[in-house]
């Protein structure tokens, strides 16, 4: 039986990832940081008592800036893959937090490089690079685009992807960077920009919220599925040489058309509720983002499955119900929701 570790397995692509391992009969071990509340949801669907002998998803406590750490684990465990998509991935915090997001962003992936390094394991490693790193790159962004970094995300993941193709080059460590374009799901977190349309626009569908406020309507991005997405880490590891792949749709939307498709389907009238928030703007802005995975439709055999149309169906059919479940709550006293105190 495959092993598989996945860094990031709480959150979107981890929990995706962990399901569709699991379904090709892999044992799943899952990094994740120590905390005082629970914050495993997208998976504990997936999850069962170790002392179940049919158990095969594994969880760990651990921090991408603990080396040593890494080494342990890496050490008693021996993946044969390394799915690392654990980072501080939210591009308008990196502003906030620039120091830390290059600490666990960037110099985490070297930490667990050198752990590959050191320890000696036979492993193939996937790095979740993204579109971000493009920035200013005029689009259709692709495999030879120059990066033009905008953030101190993008930045930390520039570095991260260079020095993933520098130990593949130095100590033949089988290691891939996938530069992901955007992909959303219901598993989305509430303060990325599309969750934040789809969780707000169904609340203020059942009277719970009246304004969404948002930063640049007039950005692009090339939005697929988490779940689509996620098949194309693992092809990617699956080859017999490691190289580097673009996974995107090839669409772009603004902002501005994906909130107005989410309202125009809930029968809401957008100019009614939607307000512009500078504060929401970044310091840096990327107007456009759109990939060429050609490489990856041609080497990989991947394509995307599920269209723009049908991803925003998706996300609007689980927040609705998300929302009646707190219309109930709320109807019977209680006030307060976790989603009140975001952005």
């Amino acid at each position: 039986m495959k092993k598989a570790l996945i860094t990031g397995i709480t959150g979107q692509d981890g929990s995706y990832l962990a399901e569709f391992l699991l379904d090709k009969g892999y044992e799943v071990h899952g990094l994740i940081r120590r905390s005082s509340t629970f914050n495993t949801d997208r998976i504990d669907h997936l999850y069962r008592d170790f002392h179940d002998p049919q158990a095969r998803l594994f969880l760990h406590y651990g921090d991408l800036s603990v080396s040593g750490q890494l080494m342990d684990l890496l050490s008693s465990i021996a993946p044969d893959e390394i799915y690392h998509l654990g980072a501080q991935s939210h591009v308008r915090v990196s502003f906030d937090m620039p120091e830390y997001t290059s600490d666990i962003t960037g110099l985490g992936t070297l930490r667990i490089l050198e752990a590959i390094r050191k320890t000696g394991i036979k492993t193939k490693f996937y790095q979740a690079s993204s579109s971000e790193m493009f920035g200013a790159a005029p689009p259709p962004q692709h495999e030879q685009t120059l990066f033009q970094p905008r953030s101190p995300y993008a930045a930390a993941k520039v570095y991260a992807y260079h020095i993933v193709r520098n130990y593949r080059d130095a100590y033949g460590i089988f290691a891939t960077n996938g530069i992901l374009f955007n992909h959303e799901s219901p598993r989305r977190g509430e303060t990325f920009v599309t969750r934040k349309i789809t969780r707000t626009a169904t609340q203020i569908k059942l009277g719970l919220k009246d304004k969404l406020y948002l930063g640049n309507l007039e950005a692009k991005r090339d939005w697929g599925f988490a779940g689509d997405f996620v098949e194309a880490m693992w092809l990617m590891l699956q080859q017999d040489r490691p190289d580097d792949y673009v996974i995107a749709t090839g669409e772009t939307h603004s902002v501005r058309e994906f909130a107005q498709k989410v309202f125009s389907k809930l029968g809401l009238d957008y100019a009614a509720h939607v307000e512009v928030d500078a504060r929401y703007f970044r310091p840096t802005e990327v107007d456009v983002l759109l990939g060429d995975s050609s490489k990856a439709r041609k080497a990989l055999n991947w394509r995307p499955k599920v269209s723009f149309d049908e991803l925003i169906d998706m996300m609007i059919a689980a927040d609705l119900e998300l929302a009646r479940k707190e219309k109930t709550l709320r109807d019977a006293g209680f006030s307060h929701t976790n989603s009140e105190r975001i952005g």
